[in-house]
């Protein structure tokens, strides 16, 4: 398969917050590269829908604020009935689904990497973004995290994911099934490679920019660092015999 038949067959979701001030312009860089461009409007009260539209997406609007995990899994779930979509058409059907911030963290530019490392796939794969390569701009703290749970992670998906905190992601459409489950917020994003793993795919790194912007993080440390541990603890007992 070329990375022409692949870009035919791709679909973006951008999970989006309170994200009025860029979501404009990532829409339209990423349909530069994609035709098919999901937003999950993820209960915002400004302008977020409008500007994705405006811009040339498709939207989904919750009505109320459900964690970054819901709206991906609304946005998996999308794609997976989208064969018979009109949108996409009847000739045709998404195969790969790209996963991006819509904060800008992530360049859409770079979806060409995800889909030429797709072509270069010898077996059933998962990609995932990866900064580590390149720690310039990312905060020594974020850093520090980041190495932390990548390393607790990987020891539980058995295979080595240098960069587990990292959204930006292509995930192929036979897998949405496995994860329209799980968690809720930003643990959902862990939990996801852990069954991607366990269903046999190959964990499979993709060299990206590291990008950071005005926007304030909508990561609750106290919080969500309590839910990652708890869905650690259950996957490890599940893991422990007897």
């Amino acid at each position: 398969m070329t990375e022409t038949n692949i870009r035919s067959q791709a679909a973006a979701v951008i999970p989006a917050y309170q994200d009025e001030k860029h979501i404009g312009d990532i829409v339209r860089r990423t349909r530069e590269r994609l035709d098919h461009v999901l937003v999950i409007d993820d209960g915002s009260s400004d302008q977020t829908a409008q500007r994705a539209r405006e811009a040339g997406a498709e939207v989904i609007i919750h009505d109320q604020n459900r964690g970054k995990g819901e709206a991906l899994k609304t946005g998996l779930g999308h794609w997976l009935g989208a064969a018979s979509s009109s949108v996409v058409g009847p000739d045709r059907e998404i195969t790969w689904v790209i996963l991006l911030d819509s904060d800008g963290q992530h360049l859409p530019e770079e979806i060409d990497r995800f889909l030429a490392a797709a072509v270069a796939a010898t077996r059933p794969s998962f990609f995932i973004g990866n900064r580590m390569n390149n720690l310039a701009g990312m905060p020594f703290i974020r850093r520090v995290v980041n190495r932390y749970m990548s390393r607790r992670i990987s020891t539980v998906c058995g295979q080595e994911i240098p960069d587990t905190q990292c959204g930006f992601r292509m995930l192929d459409r036979q897998l949405i099934p496995e994860l329209l489950g799980g968690g809720h917020r930003f643990d959902y994003e862990t939990e996801v490679l852990i069954i991607a793993s366990r269903k046999g795919y190959r964990i499979e790194s993709v060299p990206i920019t590291t990008v950071y912007t005005d926007q304030v993080s909508k990561i609750h440390p106290l919080r969500d660092a309590l839910r990652f541990f708890q869905m650690m603890w259950r996957y490890r007992k599940r893991d422990t015999p007897g």
